[in-house]
């Protein structure tokens, strides 16, 4: 998986996933990504999150079998416009990074396909926000303003997701984890969010190429 590591331009390095592992019950090579990163491949690999509250995209040429994966979240405080107009920049950098790495593994912006799954509200601490909601309306916003057809979506409730996504054929398992313990997830986004905070402005981040 080195050549996908080497593709990634110095702007998005830094949120490449770099949890590789092998899967025993798919008999693959697996990446897991954490919140704030993407990944993206031409091999025939399956690529892994947990989602709460976060969003993520599964983006595939639906020719080519190229494709990734993101996980983000749209941090949300009314009290806070620029974290709003930050977090906001950073969702927008989350799908053109991946994108943009998929164009550069060979795939066509013309054939790009997506997937999205999460937006759930699992944190008890932010019962009264609407972050899941606002993660889900951001990524289907977006793909319809890029024209990239959404395929498949499985967003808000009130469940965690584990999804699993081969890219290679654009097959996706989701598990909703009903009785799953969420202390870890929800401290890990609770974590992420208030990194976003000093996430880069809108003059770093690169269009579509």
């Amino acid at each position: 998986m080195n050549a996908q590591t080497a593709s990634a331009d110095s702007g998005s390095i830094n949120h490449l996933a770099n949890n590789h592992y092998f899967d025993h019950t798919f008999q693959l090579e697996a990446v897991k990504l954490m919140p704030g990163e993407y990944f993206a491949t031409s091999s025939n690999i399956v690529l892994v999150t947990v989602l709460g509250s976060c969003v993520s995209a599964c983006i595939r040429d639906r020719d080519k079998g190229i494709g990734g994966m993101n996980h983000f979240m749209l941090a949300e405080d009314e009290s806070n416009a620029a974290v709003n107009a930050a977090s906001a920049r950073y969702g927008a950098f989350a799908m053109e990074v991946l994108v943009n790495h998929l164009l550069r593994l060979g795939a066509r912006r013309g054939s790009l396909e997506a997937q999205v799954f999460g937006g759930g509200r699992v944190m008890a601490s932010l019962a009264t926000s609407k972050v899941g909601e606002q993660n889900a309306r951001f990524v289907l916003d977006y793909l319809k303003t890029e024209g990239i057809p959404v395929t498949k979506q499985d967003l808000l409730d009130v469940y965690p997701r584990k999804v699993y996504f081969f890219p290679n054929n654009g097959r996706v398992l989701v598990r909703k984890l009903v009785r799953h313990h969420n202390d870890t997830l929800v401290k890990r986004e609770l974590e992420y969010a208030a990194r976003l905070t000093g996430i880069p402005g809108s003059g770093d981040i690169k269009p579509f190429t």
